[in-house]
């Protein structure tokens, strides 16, 4: 599904990961932890092509991404949704009309039962007409996710998803991503919340990974 091969990433004159080899097998939950600016934004960044290593491989549904050209490349994103911490609307469109984005730059016609299905997944079926701006936080995501989902992905990766949500929202955006994960998408969610690691756990066969020395390695039984 993803797999890294001995990457690195350099920034501003550094190199920020290194020797990194990561295999995502389809259908496997991962999160992905260290501290802030460890690199995390930036491996999953490295995961869809957004960012391209400055050493290594890395391997996208079979295909390394350096070899696909740019439209390949976005054929290829397309089968994977990105939830961001930061989740960026258009203010003016409904939020019906946000969530079915991805699927009109693509020059595609949603089935408006699925668009009001997975409103009702989120939760959201009766803001389907509001403005981002009337949202919460917690809205915001769960329409954000909506978002990710819309084009049917083999793979979802989310950017601490729940890093400016209360606890009682975080559980619930976990649930619907454990969802996901149980219906075969391979999940990867990069966070610092510890607490919501461990309620993952109780819920999904859970593979914890960790950034430490621009390395990923994979975290101990203390989590």
């Amino acid at each position: 599904m993803i797999a890294f091969e001995n990457v690195a990433y350099s920034y501003g004159g550094g190199e920020l990961l290194s020797g990194v080899d990561l295999t995502l097998q389809p259908g496997s939950f991962h999160f992905l932890t260290g501290p802030s600016g460890a690199g995390k934004s930036t491996l999953l960044k490295l995961c869809y092509g957004e960012l391209l290593s400055t050493k290594g491989r890395v391997v996208l549904f079979d295909r390394d991404i350096r070899g696909v050209g740019r439209d390949g490349l976005a054929r290829m994103r397309r089968r994977v949704g990105v939830v961001q911490q930061d989740c960026q609307f258009l203010d003016h469109l409904s939020v019906a009309a946000n969530v079915t984005l991805p699927l009109s730059v693509t020059g595609r016609e949603g089935d408006p039962q699925d668009l009001s299905d997975l409103l009702g997944w989120v939760g959201l079926t009766h803001l389907a007409g509001a403005r981002p701006p009337q949202l919460s936080g917690g809205e915001r995501q769960r329409a954000a996710l909506a978002r990710a989902v819309i084009t049917s992905p083999d793979v979802m990766l989310a950017d601490e998803p729940t890093g400016n949500l209360d606890w009682e929202m975080s559980l619930r955006l976990l649930t619907l991503l454990v969802e996901l994960n149980r219906m075969g998408k391979t999940i990867l969610i990069a966070t610092h919340d510890m607490n919501l690691i461990r309620a993952a756990k109780t819920q999904v066969a859970a593979r914890v990974l960790r950034i430490k020395g621009g390395r990923v390695e994979l975290a101990g039984a203390e989590l």
